[in-house]
């Protein structure tokens, strides 16, 4: 399927690695010249060798001044802006309950996980309003609509960032700006290893997807042959949370 995307201009946080950089990747596979925001410079720089042309921006999204300055100079570089993909987000405390973690461990979660997105969608949105066909994509997780124990900070973050790309949906109606979410369950990145230990995902006890199989969701929802998806959600977890604990 062509996906009408050569000559498009996309903006992605959280692009040095994992899901952020397999969204790179592709977007710039399909002729999409990317800007790519990240605090991980190094990192940062490797996913650029993938990217032709692309802009590079180290920064840190929960920083308001930092993020004005990134977004600002790469929408002018590029041109302007037709797709921005919110990927930045961390994990926090795991295998804590309420009581263990800090407030300052709580509210770091939100800071990256929708703070950050809030201040790079609230520079950019000015620059996606000119744009014919412009697309915005968060990136969440099924624990927005599942949990696992010891994970109140990371799950209650994915739910308000699906809440926020709904939100906005209806705040730009009537706009050729389209706002998504996309919900995966386990993907098989640095952050998940860091999280569970490699040793999970040796013989794993649950289905994994890769990060390019999360980014080809992305650049559907990208993609103006999804100009009818708007306000919705992508859960992709193999059916998980459509399955009955009755046990029958």
């Amino acid at each position: 399927m062509d996906l009408q995307l050569t000559g498009t201009t996309a903006l992605i946080t959280g692009a040095a690695s994992g899901i952020g950089r397999a969204t790179a990747h592709a977007l710039a596979a399909e002729g999409v010249r990317v800007a790519l925001l990240d605090r991980d410079a190094v990192a940062l720089a490797e996913t650029a060798r993938g990217c032709d042309d692309a802009v590079v921006r180290v920064v840190d999204v929960t920083d308001e001044t930092q993020v004005a300055l990134a977004v600002s100079t790469s929408v002018e570089e590029l041109g302007g802006v037709d797709a921005v993909v919110c990927c930045a987000g961390i994990s926090g405390p795991v295998g804590s309950t309420i009581e263990q973690i800090s407030l300052h461990d709580w509210n770091a979660v939100f800071a990256v996980n929708v703070t950050g997105a809030f201040l790079v969608l609230a520079q950019v949105l000015p620059a996606l309003r000119a744009s014919p066909s412009a697309s915005v994509v968060l990136l969440a997780s099924d624990s927005a609509f599942v949990s696992s124990p010891g994970m109140a900070p990371y799950c209650a973050s994915k739910a308000a960032l699906v809440q926020l790309g709904r939100s906005l949906s209806v705040d730009l109606a009537g706009t050729d700006v389209r706002v998504n979410t996309v919900a995966p369950s386990i993907v098989d990145t640095p952050m998940s290893r860091g999280d569970l230990g490699e040793h999970a995902f040796v013989s794993p006890a649950f289905e994994v997807q890769t990060p390019e199989d999360v980014a080809s969701h992305v650049l559907y929802l990208v993609s103006p042959r999804s100009r009818a998806i708007n306000g919705t959600t992508i859960l992709s977890d193999f059916g998980y949370s459509a399955r009955s604990g009755f046990p029958a």
